[in-house]
């Protein structure tokens, strides 16, 4: 976002206004690209071939209990069943077609209430810190770098348990009240800092993610501007610079997204007794609750090969690309707006 539009000549309330606005635009049109997003990352293969498996939940399968009861069969062709998809189109399809086009907009709820409060925290102090950094060091490329990353760190603290509740809704299509028990036995077997769960990978991913997107978005724009000759940026120059910065920051960032889903998905699942499939799988996953995101990241690649690191990168690109451009077009737009409104009421 530019000084250049008067980011300084704009109230408190306006740049809410205009940061609010964006968010929930932005919430509106993309959160069914976030659900196939999610869906695609938690979706993993069969670890044995010719066994029956069931998809459920995003860490790994399920063993198929319906095949190994007696009584009426359901046919055990897990890639028959509406969990397993083969690409973005083919989960668009399944999903509405299964699931009801509804489905799609899952968790849109909590995506509001965490985009506004986020993009208005994050937005407020990147235009602040932006503002008196260049006052202090000038304009140079490593300012937007320095400003957002900071900015980005700052609003992920603050909201990170509103994105673990955003991405396990979407995962597994949770009612609120099926939710609150998921948090309530999460809270309650290991404490309340579990709720930030997925922090770090959060964190190793929005960082260098703000800090490459700034500094492309500010770079692109200030030579836009001077291609163009204006000296105010407009809702298209803002979109297409947003958009190409979005993209390259989004295929560099792809693994720690991916690591961060499978953390978060965990919300709820406990060590169980047994030796059944499923508490297995608890119990892998409270064991991987402590792992390091290196460590995950070395798991994927063991079990589902470095290509898994990148899974869901093509709707992440689709969603991100549109998403920053209407994000930061619409802001800019506002703070144009507001901008040029305070200064009419000022003559």
């Amino acid at each position: 976002m530019a000084t250049s539009n008067g980011s300084s000549d704009i109230t408190v309330v306006q740049r809410v206004v205009a940061s609010s606005s964006g968010a929930l635009i932005t919430a509106l049109m993309m959160t069914p690209m976030d659900v196939v997003k999610i869906r695609l990352q938690q979706q993993v293969k069969p670890l044995a071939k010719g066994r029956c498996f069931l998809y459920n939940n995003g860490l790994m399968d399920h063993l198929c209990t319906s095949c190994a009861e007696p009584g009426p069969k359901m046919p055990c062709e897990w890639y028959a069943r509406p969990g397993h998809f083969n690409g973005t189109l083919d989960a668009f399809v399944k999903i509405a077609r299964h699931e009801g086009v509804r489905s799609l907009w899952s968790g849109l709820s909590p995506t509001i209430v965490y985009a506004i409060p986020a993009t208005v925290f994050y937005f407020s102090v990147y235009d602040t810190l932006l503002t008196s950094m260049r006052r202090r060091y000038g304009d140079g490329f490593y300012i937007p770098m320095v400003v957002g990353a900071t900015a980005r760190g700052f609003a992920v603290t603050l909201v990170s348990p509103l994105e673990m509740v955003r991405t396990k809704m979407q995962s597994e299509r949770l009612s609120f009240f099926e939710l609150r028990d998921a948090v309530q036995t999460t809270v309650r077997h290991d404490g309340f800092s579990a709720l930030w769960r997925g922090w770090g990978p959060t964190i190793m991913r929005d960082l260098p993610f703000s800090a490459l997107y700034w500094a492309g978005y500010e770079t692109l724009k200030k030579r836009a501007l001077q291609y163009l000759d204006r000296k105010e940026t407009s809702f298209g120059v803002s979109a297409m610079c947003g958009a190409a910065s979005g993209m390259l920051a989004a295929v560099v960032t792809t693994p720690f997204d991916v690591v961060k889903t499978h953390r978060q998905i965990t919300l709820g699942q406990v060590n169980g007794n047994g030796d059944s499939p499923e508490s297995s799988l608890r119990k892998r996953l409270q064991k991987l609750k402590s792992y390091s995101t290196c460590s995950i990241m070395k798991e994927i690649v063991a079990t589902q090969g470095f290509k898994a690191l990148f899974t869901g990168l093509i709707p992440r690109i689709a969603k991100v690309a549109p998403a920053c451009a209407v994000m930061i077009g619409s802001y800019e737009f506002f703070k144009l707006f507001f901008s040029r409104h305070n200064r009419k009421l000022s003559e």
